[in-house]
């Protein structure tokens, strides 16, 4: 076994993980008590079995065809930097309309400052 070879298995491994990891991602989505959590295992987790496939492909094509593809690095740093932003704004949204969190949830420090007018002595 030569070098290229043990690249190319290094690169199947990581889409491997990458798969992995994104069917454990559909379990917490499905799993998970409220938006807020499920936001966290949609962005985080997604994104990082994203990354690991896209990395893999790269390695791939870069060990066996010789060629970097600018196409799958652009998808490599489109994910990295839209899907944590995206998830961030989807639960500020979802707080801002008043979603309520899980009965698990810890204290709320937010509600005091985004509505005081909850908060006020009557």
């Amino acid at each position: 076994m030569n070098v290229n070879q043990m690249i190319e298995w290094a690169a199947v491994i990581l889409i491997l993980i990458g798969s992995i990891v994104s069917v454990i991602s559909a379990f917490g989505m499905i799993r998970l008590p409220d938006v807020y959590t499920r936001s966290h295992a949609a962005t985080k987790s997604s994104t990082l079995s994203v990354l690991t496939c896209l990395l893999g492909a790269f390695i791939y094509f870069w060990v066996h065809d010789g060629f970097v593809s600018v196409r799958l690095i652009l998808g490599i740093l489109f994910v990295f930097v839209t899907a944590p932003v995206a998830g961030h704004l989807i639960c500020r949204a979802a707080y801002r309309s008043r979603v309520p969190l899980a009965k698990d949830s810890g204290e709320d420090e937010l509600k005091s400052k985004l509505f005081p007018e909850e908060h006020t002595i009557k």
